[in-house]
């Protein structure tokens, strides 16, 4: 094919599903007011329910040219402008995306395409360096110059074909600068809402990309974790999230908290679609066959199960993984009541190491970027800088980090390999004497109400183990205390993010804890 029979197919990709999705004229003259706002908050397009659609049957009907990349990216977009001014999730869209559609459409129309996510608009965190896109990690002191280079894990998703639609809100810094932050804000974005009770708090610090997708505002969205940032965002939106094991995703071009700890994960609205995520930044086969394990009859006999229920997350809470467990005896699984080993000594030694690792990483990585060159300029600009004020303006964490031990002192290095050793331990030990497939326990509370002067309510002990041992959890929607999701976590052992997806497919499919969110202002 020529470069300009190549051109002139392009256009064509790119106008002919405009034109397919934009009214007529008669159309427009027949509508009444109101009409187009509730078109475009709808979540059907092209006879498809976005809220319900899998990866695998979009990339069917784009593969029989019943529909194309350009307007499910279009309709995607219209989301975003009618849905968003609710929920607050979006902060960027990319002026390139209906580009990157029509050339995945080309790609479809020549039998070329790149993969499961070829054609797929995927929501990046705002902590996740894009070249063409501010990347703020929600801070004024970054709001200037994008950087100079993709993360590497962006790049892996545009070497398989997916259409980087926009960025998300977070909260400010990964959550990790006052003592007592608000999740979802940032001093760039505002405030995030829970899009289940807006008056509610989405959880942080991946809130815009886990609130975006329950929202229907993106297909796949990417978080981070250090301890709880996916799991917890996921299970109290209704969605799925992964952090995987850790180094299975790069951190390259990723703001950091802690090299020992940070990895960027897959969220969605279904666990088959978080592992074609996986598969795609990991460059690994993560994702082997779930649509049909999950499906599958007997998916569950036989499966052990640690069920650890943390009743300090309430009565209502506890209830729920009373039924989960039920529900999944029902489908053959064995439910084990465990507890887990050393987290009280986990909890007093995780955050002094954060804090000498946070002071390491985060000085490299300002080096790189226009603005402040360190932590102690970072210090500086937020006290001079009134808006990074006007929610909280605490940065105790950033201070103590400043006068935390360096990662070189042998007291720091004792503690983090402490902290090694018993993470690991708290799981391993568990699951080896139990005989255990997985562990699996509330991932969060109901979501409090958002309160800039009380900060937030999130002791959510369920996320650590497996953030501090770096090995992969997995939320999936479990069901609701109200009008309030609660999702479970599953936790494995090292390295097994294949198997957890696969039993969380099936845990999935059992459950069915998911429904679409109403946009309630506030419940009693």
């Amino acid at each position: 094919m020529t470069m300009r029979s190549t051109a002139a197919l392009t256009a064509i990709l790119v106008v002919a599903p405009l034109i397919a999705v934009a009214p007529g004229p008669q159309a427009a003259a027949s509508s009444r007011p109101g009409d187009s706002a509730r078109s475009a908050e709808s979540t059907l397009v092209g006879g498809i329910d976005l809220d319900t659609v899998t990866i695998p049957e979009l990339q069917a009907r784009m593969a029989r040219g019943g529909l194309s990349s350009v307007r499910l990216t279009l309709a995607y977009l219209r989301r975003i402008k009618a849905v968003d001014p609710k929920i607050n999730a979006v902060l960027h869209t990319s002026t390139t995306a209906l580009r990157q559609a029509a050339a995945s459409d080309l790609r479809h129309r020549l039998g070329r395409t790149r993969g499961p996510l070829d054609g797929i608009p995927v929501l990046l965190k705002d902590n996740v360096n894009t070249r063409d896109m501010p990347t703020t990690a929600g801070s004024l002191a970054l709001a200037g110059k994008p950087p100079r280079s993709d993360a590497e894990l962006v790049g892996k998703l545009r070497a398989g074909g997916a259409v980087i639609l926009g960025k998300a809100n977070l909260s400010e810094w990964a959550n990790f600068r006052a003592a007592r932050p608000t999740s979802g804000w940032s001093a760039v974005g505002g405030q995030t809402h829970n899009p289940y009770v807006l008056d509610r708090n989405p959880c942080g610090s991946s809130a815009g990309s886990a609130a975006a997708l329950a929202a229907s505002l993106a297909q796949v969205a990417i978080g981070t974790e250090t301890d709880g940032s996916i799991v917890c965002p996921a299970g109290m939106n209704a969605v799925v999230g992964l952090k995987p094991s850790l180094g299975l995703v790069s951190q390259s071009g990723v703001v950091p908290i802690s090299a020992e700890q940070d990895t960027a994960g897959p969220m969605a609205r279904n666990v088959i679609d978080t592992a074609l995520t996986l598969s795609v930044l990991s460059g690994g086969d993560t994702a082997p066959d779930l649509a049909d394990a999950a499906a599958r009859p007997g998916a569950l006999r036989g499966k052990r199960i640690g069920l650890w229920r943390l009743p300090v997350l309430g009565t209502e809470v506890d209830a729920l993984m009373t039924r989960t467990a039920e529900r999944l005896r029902a489908a053959g699984a064995e439910i084990v009541e465990v507890d887990l080993p050393y987290q009280a000594r986990l909890a007093e030694l995780e955050f002094p190491a954060l804090l000498s690792e946070f002071h390491r990483d985060i000085d490299a990585y300002l080096a790189t970027r226009n603005g402040p060159r360190d932590l102690a300029e970072l210090i500086e600009f937020n006290r001079s800088h009134p808006r990074e004020q006007t929610c909280f303006a605490g940065q105790e964490l950033f201070e103590q980090a400043l006068a935390a031990p360096p990662t070189t002192d042998p007291e720091y290095a004792a503690m983090r390999a402490e902290l090694a050793n018993l993470s690991r331990r708290s799981i391993d030990e568990v699951m080896a004497a139990h005989d255990l497939d997985a562990i699996a326990s509330p991932a969060n509370p109901p979501a409090w109400t958002t309160d800039c002067g009380r900060g937030d309510n999130d002791v959510i002990p369920s996320s650590t183990p497996a953030a501090v041992a770096g090995y992969p959890s997995l939320s999936v929607p479990a069901g609701f205390v109200g009008e309030l999701p609660v999702g479970l976590l599953l936790m494995a052992g090292n390295g097994q993010d294949a198997d957890l997806l696969s039993l969380g497919a099936a845990v999935e499919h059992r459950l069915d804890g998911r429904r679409p969110p109403r946009y309630l202002p506030t419940v009693r």
